[in-house]
Order: C-alpha cells, then sequence, then structure tokens
C-alpha cells in the first residue's frame, strides 16, 4: 500500500491529457462516451485511494482500532507519513464531497428555475419573446422528454429551413441525455482538480454529436454548417442573452468554427484499423493509465485489508494465549 496508493491520486494528471488526444480521433458520441466513463473511473480510483489513506491513519488512533478489537502497533511498523497523510486525505474527501454536493445542488436549482420561467410549449417548443437570439435544450424532469427553448430574436434570424436544422440539433441533445454527461463531468472535476481539463472537450463533442444527428435528420451537411454558422453570428451579435443553466448545450456554444468546418469535411473513418501508429500508441497509453489507476487502488485496497485481517489474527492468538494461562 505504500506506493500503490498513490497512483491513483498522480494517474489523472496524465491520463486526462491523454484522454483528450484519443477522443479527438473518435467519433463524436464514442468520444464523449469515453471522456465521461474515463473521467468517472479516474475519479472513482482517487476517491477510493483518499479512503484508504484515511482508513489506515485512522486505525492507528486506539480508540478507532479499539473498535475493531484490536491495538494500533498489530498493524505493523507506522511509516512517519501516515498521520499527516491521513489528515490531508480527510480534508481532501470532506472538501471533495461538499463541492460535489454543493455543485448538485446547484444544477438542481438552475434547472428548476428554469423551467419554471418556462411557459406553455407547442410539442416541445417553447418560444420566448426576446430581443436576443439564442437556443438550447432544458432538459426535463426525470421520465421527462424536456424542451427545446427559443427566442423569437432566434426564428426571425434564420430561415425556415435552417430552423429545422437548429430544432433537430436540441432534439438530439434531449433524445440522448446530453445534461447528464456534463452533470458527470461536473462532479467527477470536483473529486479530482485535474479532471476539470475534460469538461471543455465534452462540450465540444457533445456539440458535434448533436451537429451529426441534424445532419443526419435534414439528410444535407452543408446546410447544417450553414445554419450552425448563421445563428452563431446572430447570437453573437448581441449580449443580452438571459442566463440559462450550466448544464444546458445549445447550437451556438462551443468552438463554432471547428464544428462548421467539421461539417462541412469529409467525415473521418474512425475505425481503429485506419487509425495512425501514433494514435494507437496514444490509445494504449490510455488504456494503461486505467489499468494501473485500477490495479493500485485494488492492491492497495488488498494491502490494507491483509494488514487488518492479520492484527485481528493476532488479537485471537492473544485471547487463546489468555485464555491457555487463565486455565
Amino acid at each position: 500500500m505504500i506506493y500503490a496508493v498513490w497512483l491513483p491520486l498522480l494517474v489523472p494528471l496524465l491520463a486526462a491529457p491523454v484522454a483528450k488526444r484519443v477522443a479527438a480521433r473518435l467519433a463524436p458520441h464514442t468520444a464523449a462516451w469515453t471522456l465521461t466513463l474515463t473521467a468517472g473511473a479516474l475519479a472513482f480510483c482517487s476517491t477510493l485511494a483518499l479512503g484508504m489513506l484515511l482508513t489506515a491513519g485512522a486505525l492507528r488512533l486506539a480508540p478507532i482500532a479499539a473498535l475493531d478489537d484490536i491495538k494500533p502497533h498489530w498493524l505493523g511498523a507506522e511509516a512517519w507519513w501516515t498521520i499527516p497523510a491521513s489528515i490531508m486525505a480527510a480534508g481532501a474527501l470532506a472538501f471533495s464531497a461538499v463541492s460535489a454536493l454543493r455543485r448538485l445542488a446547484r444544477q438542481r436549482r438552475e434547472l428548476r428555475d428554469a423551467r419554471a420561467r418556462t411557459g406553455p410549449t407547442a410539442g416541445d417548443l417553447y418560444v420566448h419573446a426576446h430581443d436576443h437570439p439564442y437556443a438550447y435544450a432544458l432538459p426535463g424532469r426525470v421520465g421527462g422528454s424536456g424542451t427545446i427553448v427559443v427566442s423569437s430574436a432566434m426564428l426571425r434570424a434564420l430561415p425556415a429551413d435552417e430552423r429545422d436544422v437548429l430544432f433537430a440539433h436540441e432534439r438530439a441533445h434531449l433524445s440522448a441525455r446530453h445534461h447528464l454527461f456534463l452533470s458527470a463531468a461536473q462532479l467527477t472535476a470536483s473529486l479530482h482538480p485535474a479532471l476539470r481539463m475534460l469538461r471543455e472537450p465534452l462540450e465540444f463533442h457533445l456539440e458535434r454529436w448533436a451537429d451529426e444527428s441534424a445532419a443526419e435528420a435534414v439528410g444535407d451537411r452543408q446546410l447544417t454548417a450553414r445554419a450552425i454558422g448563421r445563428a452563431a453570428l446572430a447570437s453573437q451579435a448581441s449580449r443580452r442573452e438571459p442566463h440559462r443553466p450550466s448544464l444546458v448545450l445549445g447550437a451556438t456554444t462551443g468552438p463554432v468554427p471547428r464544428r462548421v468546418l467539421a461539417l462541412l469535411s469529409a467525415p473521418v473513418d474512425t475505425h481503429p484499423r485506419s487509425a495512425g501508429r501514433a494514435w494507437r500508441v496514444v490509445a494504449a497509453a490510455l488504456l494503461c493509465c486505467l489499468a494501473v489507476s485500477g490495479a493500485s487502488a485494488l492492491h492497495a485496497a488488498a494491502d490494507l485489508h491483509s494488514d487488518v485481517e492479520a492484527a485481528e489474527m493476532h488479537h485471537g492468538g492473544h485471547g487463546a494465549d489468555a485464555d491457555h494461562a487463565t486455565r
């Protein structure tokens, strides 16, 4: 446990930038899943490592060790860093827990307030009489389908065929539940600071996912690119956009020029056999990072469990000796 417990805390510093490079070569929906699952796995392993550091130090305290009928010195020689590391782990876990809970509460509050401001809808569409061109996908409650919120100014800025693209884009966000990806990214970033760098690329790939879905729905990639570009230009012309929840996505968010360029370019073949050697090396590095993080966390947990079992056996042996002496 001496070395293994630290690896899950350090691996995200390398794995996060590697994951960004891997995702850049994948199809948008695959990239979004890759980034989200990678962040979740790394956050889980790092949190588990902090928990083991806290437990290892806590068991060195006589009152806590007594709860398991063992004595601290039965756990073996105490390393000088055990108690300080335990204190720091406790602080990090407390800070992470508070940050995650506050983030979750803010997400729910923002969505609740946004839904409260939404008036009568025509199907899944709510048109807000506002002079700022904007549009976004507002997730519904659990089991709900959500609402496309669009301003009257945005509808005036786009011709009819480009409005269809806009609506298809926002419906893709709602149907694929993209806000859950963003929520997971925000919560994992609360558990490990290095995972914050995955949010921006995740937003980009989620927008690209919706772009590709819209292009497939209308059957015209150039029309989709034109609609996304025109909507973004209209939105940039005004700075009076109402506040919107941090979990909602819209056609005008993210690096729009890159998205338009991707739509105007031929779709990239993302089959592993077509990937270059450099990309395969990077992908292998990401898998290695995940494997090392998971294996190290399990190894440290097994070591801690073995130490506690040995201490309990030591306690049992002392109990048997005491009974023998009494007789």
